[in-house]
């Protein structure tokens, strides 16, 4: 039997039955409920023209985080709360201060993509409650998943601090969250329309039966992929298991000597964790996609999808982090580095699917660093990510793990290049030896993104600054040879 979808929506519970399991979040505001202010640019979550926010539950704690809702599936609003641009309106008709703001500061010009920075930044006004004016990098942050074609941003972002300078107006989040925890499911529930069927378990137990039941079914988790599976290349899902309830693989926690990430963690808050260990990561989590697809998308769905792009998988090899996979005959662990057996292949059991990550915590005369070459600083997909990770005892190199995304079809180890590094001086000699040992380790393609020529010199180059920041002698600081590309 088919349960509804319940949600909080423009001050009452909504309930939805009937719609594509696929049907999108946006479809549903401007089809359905005819809520037409949210827009539509480019249906990938690239233009965040169509940012709404999202109130949840996590772990007891009301969260609000703005997604992008032309890739988010309606179904995955189950026990949540939607805002949309119309929620920003004030009883008697006046503007909001993020509104207003961008009224004062002429920060709309066509006004296409206002609703969507409008959103984003009541985001971060949310946030920012006796916090004063927010600084450019976290104006720039927040607005990272927001493209306008005529303002030139300069008037938004003097939008985003004159928010902070006008009448301060209140959000009662207590109200909310009492709301929200009436619409809570203690079980897995179900939901079916027009042949497919949406399975939303709410324990681990429940997701390895619905997993063994449907083995054919795709596993959900922040849409910021699967949601272009249906929005560009038109893919029909009959059955999909959605771990967004699944608290158990909310939790980080420290044990053993080891930072344990559940692989329902979203991306922003696990690269808030790690980054906390590791400082050294912060540059690549601000760079990492835009932050409605951080706030989205999981850490755990980046593993698991396993993209050769993708800009998690290198530091955490590097850094020897290992999965945690779960199936029907109990939890399995292997080395990351190993899961991924070729092209878009893992080393998955039937019924398995990744619970957590297990990431080493920083020890002693262990140098770490990780660097993206892109053609954009924001919200852009590398053209090469690199990890280093040497323990350097006296200037020589007692182990060396060395990996790129982007070199080949898996996220790869420079295993010549490691082997030349052991035992010897952190030296140029050694350096220039695995620089030339890289074109052994690795066969780069051509693509839109760069040539396998460029690839490889940036490969090459980025060992060198790795070198540079932590030789012996005479180290320069990151900003010295920082080379954004």
């Amino acid at each position: 039997m088919s349960t509804p979808i319940r949600f909080f929506y423009r001050g009452a519970v909504h309930e939805v039955s009937g719609a594509p399991t696929t049907q999108t979040v946006l479809q549903h505001l401007r089809e359905d409920l005819h809520c037409t202010g949210t827009k539509e640019g480019c249906a990938e979550g690239d233009c965040g023209a169509c940012t709404v926010v999202i109130g949840s539950l996590e772990n007891g704690r009301l969260e609000m985080k703005a997604v992008n809702s032309c890739i988010q599936f309606t179904p995955t609003l189950d026990g949540k709360a939607l805002f949309t641009v119309e929620d920003l309106q004030q009883a008697g008709g006046d503007l909001h201060p993020v509104q207003q703001a961008l009224v004062e500061c002429h920060g709309s010009q066509c006004g296409f993509c206002t609703p969507g920075f409008a959103m984003s930044l009541w985001g971060m006004y949310l946030k920012s409650e006796g916090q004063g004016c927010p600084s450019r990098r976290e104006i720039d942050d927040t607005l990272s998943g927001n493209l306008c074609r005529c303002t030139g941003y300069r008037p938004i972002i003097d939008a985003a601090r004159r928010m902070t300078e006008l009448p301060r107006v209140d959000f009662d989040r207590e109200a909310l969250a009492a709301t929200l925890r009436g619409l809570q499911r203690e079980a897995g529930a179900v939901y079916s329309a027009q042949g497919q069927t949406f399975h939303a378990p709410r324990s681990v137990d429940e997701l390895v039966a619905a997993r063994a039941a449907h083995p054919q079914a795709v596993l959900l988790a922040g849409s910021t992929d699967v949601g272009l599976w249906v929005t560009k290349q038109m893919r029909e899902l009959t059955d999909i298991i959605y771990l967004g309830h699944v608290e158990e693989l909310k939790s980080v926690r420290e044990h053993d000597g080891l930072l344990e990430i559940g692989a329902g963690v979203s991306l922003n808050d696990a690269y808030a964790a790690i980054c906390a260990r590791y400082p050294a990561l912060a540059e690549l989590w601000q760079r990492f996609a835009s932050l409605p697809i951080r706030n989205a998308g999981t850490l755990g769905g980046n593993v698991a999808n396993g993209s050769p792009i993708g800009d998690s998988m290198p530091w955490l090899i590097a850094l020897g982090s290992r999965l945690v996979l779960r199936g029907p005959d109990g939890e399995r662990e292997l080395a990351l580095e190993d899961f991924y057996l070729g092209y878009q292949q893992k080393d998955l059991q039937p019924g398995e699917f990744v619970q957590a990550l297990r990431i080493p915590l920083p020890r002693e005369r262990v140098a770490f660093r990780t660097y993206k070459l892109a053609k954009r600083f924001d919200q852009d997909i590398s053209a090469v990510c690199a990890a280093f990770a040497l323990e350097l005892d006296d200037g020589v190199v007692r182990q060396a793990r060395i990996a790129f995304g982007g070199m080949a079809a898996t996220p790869k180890r420079a295993a010549a290049a490691e082997a030349l590094l052991l035992g010897r001086a952190w030296d140029e000699a050694a350096l220039a030896d695995a620089m030339a040992a890289l074109a052994k380790d690795y066969a780069p393609l051509t693509d839109m993104r760069a040539s396998n020529s460029y690839r490889m010199q940036g490969a090459q180059n980025l060992l060198r600054r790795f070198w540079l920041e932590t030789r012996t002698e005479n180290p320069l600081p990151a900003e010295a040879v920082n080379v954004f590309a």
